[in-house]
């Protein structure tokens, strides 16, 4: 188990360029095993979870080539479908929260989709039955192995077109059944689709490969099925979540930081959320300046009671970024109520915040109200583990922002998100020692 060593108290200055968007990564990977032909994908993350992703599609029989350091062309013209029943792709496909997407497009182009309870981050109950109600409506005959925890469905033919209307606007859930209808026979309408920007990018990449979605962008998508899909190229969006965290880091460091090729235009109301909490941003084309900040302030809603941050589906605040504006609020003057809807293990990694001298009273499993320091009181540093990717980033700023020496076990966890943290944090100011 890795550990990060932080000196805390050191302030940053400098450029870092955003990775690429992991959450849309893992949907335009499995989106390949859709055609025999060619797809290149570029801005591909160099994290743990795409990396077992690549991997599982490899073995799945994909044949993948990397053309630089971000850029891979994959072939999905040999699809191994006996892989699914081995004791490997069960060991494979269990570790990683993202192989449930490999489903729709393995039942709209062969017919049946295997996949073993998937891993991922343990923040609470991620049902999977808005996944295979919806492969369901499109004709696919679903099992659950209860006794080796898998589940399956498939199909004696090709799936046809229905209405859908989904019981919840998942965003997983979403691009699976986008991708079986894809190659569905007729038309497709989902009604209460996710509509975040990793499923634009999504229906845009399928429409390049010759698939005919629209609606793109709303909660209602139609898609008309076609036969066959075509290759196509496509650059996956920088990391809406790692620029996130970015601006909360200057802020939490009063630092000095440029968050460069940002597609502003794709963030939604992420910089305007951390405004509120009283962040500066600037805008410079498409880059963020987020400027030196010795104090700031947390603001009211209009009548002056406390301010709310909650998540919510997108357009709202997405909730990979709700423990990142609690941690912000540390170091702000005011108080705010930080409400998790969406999962309910997720602030449970406060109390390591209170630890380390912060003001924050968690109220159940979904609120926690802070009443910021304003730097009269800084944190000190201590030991700690990382429950998971969203919180060990956080619990790295309140690091980095503390006084004296931190250490944080379980770093797998971090760099199933992010890429090479340690070292691009370092090469603008800051001292992360990675611990093996």
């Amino acid at each position: 188990m890795g550990i990060f060593k932080i000196t805390g108290g050191r302030k940053l200055k400098g450029e870092i360029v955003p990775q690429g968007a992991k959450n849309e990564a893992l949907q335009i990977l499995c989106a390949v095993l859709l055609t025999d032909e060619k797809v290149v994908i570029d801005n591909i993350p160099q994290i743990r979870d795409i990396q077992k992703l690549i991997e599982l599609l490899a073995l799945l029989g994909v044949d993948i080539k990397q053309i630089s350091e971000h850029k891979y062309s994959f072939k999905a013209d040999n699809v191994n479908i006996d892989f699914l029943y081995s004791a490997e792709f069960k060991k494979l496909g269990a570790a990683l929260r993202g192989s449930i997407m490999i489903v729709g497009p393995l039942l709209g182009r062969f017919g049946k989709g295997y996949i073993p309870a998937p891993g991922g981050d343990k923040i609470g109950r991620r049902r999977l039955d808005t996944h295979f109600v919806g492969m369901q409506g499109l004709g696919g005959n679903f099992e659950y192995d209860k006794e080796n925890n898998f589940y399956k469905i498939t199909s004696k033919g090709r799936l046809k077109g229905t209405y859908l209307h989904l019981d919840e606007a998942s965003v997983t859930g979403t691009a699976n059944i986008v991708m079986a209808a894809a190659l569905a026979k007729g038309e497709t309408t989902i009604y209460n689709a996710a509509c975040e920007p990793y499923i634009q990018q999504l229906c845009l990449l399928i429409n390049r490969m010759g698939g005919k979605i629209s609606g793109i962008g709303s909660n209602k998508l139609i898609i008309q099925g076609v036969e066959k899909l075509g290759g196509a190229k496509h650059t996956i969006l920088p990391d809406m979540i790692e620029i996130g965290s970015f601006i909360g880091l200057a802020a939490m460091t009063e630092s000095e930081i440029t968050i460069k090729d940002c597609r502003i235009d794709q963030l939604g109301i992420i910089p305007a959320t951390f405004n509120k909490l009283g962040v500066k941003t600037e805008f410079k084309g498409d880059d963020i300046f987020i400027p030196k900040q010795k104090h700031y302030e947390i603001d009211t809603f209009i009548d002056g009671s406390i301010l709310t941050v909650s998540d919510a589906i997108w357009p709202g605040f997405t909730p990979d970024l709700i423990s990142i504006a609690l941690v912000t609020a540390i170091q702000a003057k005011g108080n705010v109520l930080i409400h998790q809807k969406m999962f309910e293990s997720r602030l449970f990694f406060v109390d390591n915040l209170i630890d380390m001298g912060a003001q924050i009273i968690l109220c159940d499993p979904h609120r926690a109200t802070v009443m910021g320091l304003d730097r009269r009181v800084k944190l000190r540093g201590i030991t700690m583990t990382s429950p998971d990717i969203r919180a060990g980033v956080a619990l790295l700023i309140a690091a980095m922002s503390a006084d004296g020496i931190s250490h944080i076990r379980n770093i797998e966890q971090i760099d199933r998100g992010y890429q090479f943290i340690d070292k691009r944090l370092n090469a603008i100011g800051a001292k992360i020692e990675r611990i093996d």
